[in-house]
């Protein structure tokens, strides 16, 4: 078939169902009358106030809009039926074009189901009219979701109201609204990297860890230094601001790979009740001044931007020839000095971030190394590792003393391979399973293996 009379049998027929579409609902309610007498005045004749808000706040939105609404005893909340039009139009467009054809009736809300935490949900309006008195006056707000695939990239409230600052006050409530009782306010939340862009994708929400110290082994005091300064300063952040000392700081946390940098991280997570977590790592780290604006207005906050070495000299998430990393500098510098805000760094590689904070100093202002594990710290993460399984301190001494220059993420895996061959010989886990993983383990033939969680490959011959 010749490509223009295709093209024009697929017009004629949405034509067709447009016109049809009018026909069968001209009985119907329509939008323009509507909003005329709910307004008192000819709603084509006012001007449409709009508010754009990021995509993943829809749900924010929704709840502030119901509350709104819900002060008036006889809100109506309606949806606009007409086809596929009601998307790629503005709220004024639909006005104008309903003045000399019906084709917008009242119908039934499109509604969404979002995530409001971990294990809670809730429907939202996905394009839906909002008709209620507010301050006194009658007041429209059309509320619609983000839709990528149709280029509309934010959510959007658009006001109708007889007088232009009823509609100026009641956007400015739903801002406030929205950072005092935002769903993500002291929740942790992962970024992600949308198929429609960096910067336009949805929010994650993670269950909060539950770890004790006792679950972290690392170097005496270690954890108590990270711990403090990340949030220590947090919980004395009434004293510091009345002498006059800024909250913002930086954490930079480095060492070799299965070392247990995301694991601390994870402890100090699960102490932050209440406080924001917003995590980042891979290409979702392009977000990060959309991390750095939803932290400040939802501290106090923790920014989580995990293996960044892989962003210290990339270029490609910037919009200039600097490396990224200075992007995540500028997100930290843009911040109040009375920003309850940390951000947590993590990297493998740290001579690649030394080069660029020594540019930019100031902004990470405590650098902890999170080393190999002692022959001491083996032993205990062995321990930790095998709580309820039946293997005598001896072997547990002798499997850490046979795997110098090894990681937690090695004594993980040494317990696991230990358990799999008890199981594989229909045995209870001992101390020769124990024994036998180590010698696999640390064997040549294993060295990939042990290169790949992160050991220091010296080999049973290291020294301490």
């Amino acid at each position: 078939m010749d490509e223009n009379l295709g093209k024009f049998i697929e017009d004629f027929a949405t034509l067709t169902r447009l016109a049809q579409s009018g026909l069968d609902q001209s009985d119907a309610e329509q939008l323009l009358q509507a909003l005329t007498g709910h307004l008192g005045v000819p709603a084509h004749e006012l001007s449409v106030v709009a508010e754009e808000i990021p995509p993943h706040r829809l749900v924010d939105v929704d709840i502030v809009m119901e509350r709104l609404a819900g002060r008036d005893p006889d809100y109506r909340l309606v949806g606009i039926g007409g086809g596929d039009q009601r998307h790629h139009m503005s709220f004024s467009d639909m006005l104008q074009q309903s003045r000399s054809y019906p084709r917008f009736p009242i119908a039934q809300p499109d509604y969404t189901n979002l995530a409001t935490g971990p294990d809670s949900q809730r429907q939202a309006v996905a394009l839906g009219l909002w008709l209620f008195n507010y301050g006194g006056s009658p007041v429209a707000v059309l509320q619609r979701e983000a839709k990528m695939e149709r280029h509309r990239q934010t959510v959007s409230l658009e006001v109708l109201a007889t007088r232009p600052a009823v509609a100026s006050g009641l956007l400015a409530e739903v801002r406030r609204d929205m950072e005092r009782q935002s769903v993500f306010k002291g929740q942790i939340v992962a970024l992600a990297v949308s198929d429609y862009g960096p910067n336009i994708s949805g929010v994650t929400f993670i269950r909060r860890p539950e770890l004790a110290s006792s679950d972290v082994v690392l170097p005496a005091g270690l954890l108590d230094k990270v711990e403090g300064h990340t949030l220590g300063i947090a919980r004395q952040s009434a004293i510091l601001a009345a002498h006059g000392q800024h909250l913002k700081r930086g954490l930079l946390l480095y060492g070799p790979p299965g070392t247990g940098k995301t694991h601390t991280v994870r402890y100090l997570l699960s102490q932050s009740e209440g406080t924001t977590a917003v995590l980042l790592s891979g290409g979702s780290l392009a977000r990060i001044a959309e991390a750095a604006k939803m932290a400040r207005a939802l501290a106090p906050s923790i920014v989580v931007l995990e293996d960044c070495d892989l962003i210290a000299e990339d270029r490609s998430f910037g919009h200039g020839p600097r490396p990224f990393l200075f992007e995540v500098l500028d997100a930290m510098d843009g911040l109040d000095n009375d920003a309850d805000v940390a951000f947590v760094l993590t990297t493998n590689r740290v001579e690649l971030l030394e080069r660029a904070l020594s540019q930019r100093p100031g902004r990470v202002d405590l650098a902890v190394e999170i080393p190999l594990p002692s022959k001491h710290e083996r032993v205990e993460l062995l321990k930790l590792y095998s709580s309820g399984l039946r293997f005598s301190p001896s072997a547990i001494e002798g499997a850490a003393a046979h795997t110098a220059g090894t990681t937690a993420s090695f004594a993980k895996e040494l317990i696991r391979r230990s358990v799999v061959a008890a199981a594989t010989a229909g045995q209870a886990p001992g101390d020769s399973h124990l024994g036998d993983a180590v010698g696999q383990l640390m064997a040549d033939g294993e060295a990939l293996t042990r290169s790949l969680l992160g050991s220091d490959d010296r080999g049973p011959l290291a020294k301490e």
